[in-house]
Parts: structure tokens; sequence; C-alpha cells
């Protein structure tokens, strides 16, 4: 997965867009231009704020589907996705929760969405909706099927679950990507808001052999500086939030101090690399 012919940057920072509750969900208003208009509202703060691209989900619509989302929703998705292409130039893309890949999948390729998020690619997960699979050979084949170019990145061990067993965090994230054929894999903190650690991000990174690595929650504008030098790029959203909270709309000012915060993390890194020189080397006698 080449990330600068996608995001135009070798470090992306992807901005999340929470969609408000769709068709069908407990909170649902009945109102789908509020969700569009708000929608739109977020894309353009983030796009201002200086992010490299979205990535559109049905967040609000907790408690959520396992896999299969109802049809209402993937409806609501596709015209609110096709509204925010029209509004902004970035790449966009989508992740249908809880684990609806094959949607996520058809949307994107409808709309011409980069990419997609799919929580559980491979292996089996203990969550709150009950044990969600891994589906990657029906993914992977829907793909061929519809002739797509749509990357898929995939969480490995994502949050709010547990795994069945204990894999071994590189065992996971080779599996994710030789057995499962994920494009690019992301790693997370156990729960929304909460960073995964320099280690396991160093971790993953090495497992991944090239594949990107994304940092996939918890990433703030204190800590980003730090966690980039161990990843490929960052999904980020509740710090971007007015006063960091998961319901308010996004801050245009907290996502200009995030984009900084990262920028600057990675000029001092450069220039800590280029301050190395290496030892002269004697003349031989």
């Amino acid at each position: 997965m080449d990330l600068k012919q996608i995001f135009n940057v070798d470090r992306p920072i992807i901005g999340v867009v929470h969609l408000l509750p769709l068709p069908t969900s407990p909170r649902w208003a009945g109102n789908l231009k509020t969700v569009i208009d708000r929608a739109e509202q977020e894309a353009v703060a983030l796009a201002s704020g200086g992010v490299h691209g979205l990535i559109i989900e049905n967040f609000f619509d907790a408690p959520f589907q396992k896999d299969n989302v109802d049809p209402a929703v993937v409806s609501a998705m596709s015209l609110t996705i096709q509204r925010l292409m029209n509004l902004v130039t970035l790449p966009i893309g989508i992740n249908v929760l809880r684990n609806d890949a094959r949607s996520a999948l058809a949307i994107a390729s409808c709309v011409n969405a980069s990419f997609i998020r799919v929580n559980v690619l491979t292996g089996v997960m203990a969550t709150d909706q009950g044990l969600i699979e891994g589906q990657a050979h029906q993914l992977m084949r829907y793909r061929r099927e519809l002739g797509s170019e749509v990357k898929i990145l995939a969480d490995v061990l994502v949050k709010h679950a547990r795994p069945l067993g204990s894999p071994n965090l590189t065992t996971a994230v080779q599996e994710t990507i030789q057995r499962g054929l994920a494009d690019g894999v992301i790693l997370s903190g156990w729960a929304t808001g909460s960073p995964p650690s320099l280690e396991d991000l160093e971790l993953a990174s090495a497992a991944a052999h090239g594949t990107p690595v994304f940092i996939g929650s918890g990433a703030t504008w204190e800590n980003i500086p730090q966690l980039i030098q161990a990843a490929d790029g960052v999904i980020v959203s509740s710090s971007l939030k007015r006063r960091g909270k998961i319901d308010q709309p996004i801050d245009p000012n907290r996502v200009s101090q995030f984009v900084e915060a990262m920028e600057q993390g990675l000029a001092n890194a450069g220039q800590e690399s280029n301050s190395i020189q290496p030892l002269p080397v004697s003349e031989p006698i």
C-alpha cells in the first residue's frame, strides 16, 4: 500500500467523522439532513485543520450489529459519503461498525472511496456484540468479484474486544497481513481514547515488514510526536473534538494543534537522525 500515492504524504493523519445515529439505530432522530449537515461540518473542520484523509463511520449507532447492518444504514452512509466527497478533496475511507466489512467495501467501491477499516479481519474476538469471526476469505473474494482496488486496513487485536486464546502480537500482525491479505494494519489501545504502547507499535512495525502500521486510537497532540516514530500513520478522533469529549463536534483548532505537533515530532526526529555522523575511517597503512 503506497501511502504517498493515496495521501500525498509519507505519514498521513486520518481524521474520523463520527456520523450521528442512522436509520434503524436506537437513537435515530428521524432526519437524515441533520446527519449530513453535521458530517459536512466535521469534514470541513478536519480538512481545514490539515489532516490528509478522512474515515467515515457509524459510531453513534451503538449498540452495534455484529456484522450485517440494515440496508438503510448502507443507503444512509452512501448518500452521506457521496456528499462529503463532493465537498472535500481528501481521500476517504469507510468503517461500518461493528464488523460489516462487506457493506463497507460495497459502499467504497460504488462511491470510489480509497480504503475501508475492518475491525476483525482474521481470528475470533470476544466483544460486547458476542463472538466476531474474521471473514477475510469472503471479503477478499468479494473485492476481486467487484473488480475493486479499495485498500483494506485491518485492526490487529482490536479495541473493545478480547481474543480467544492468547495470541502473540507479532504472530497476529503477520497472519493479518500474510493470511488475511490486509493492505495495512491498525494497532489500538484497549478502548476508544486509549493509545497503543510504543513498544507494541515497534513490535507491530517489525512484524509488518514494510506493510503500513497505523495508530488506531488514543493519539493526542502530547503523545503523537513519540508514537509516530514507530508507525506509518495515525487515525484520530476523540482528541480533536471540543474539550476532547467524544460526543462533541470536531474543533478545528485542536486539529491544527495535532497536525503541528506531529509535524514537529517528525522534524525533530529527522534532525536527530541527521546529526548522527559516521566515525572517521583511518587510512590503511
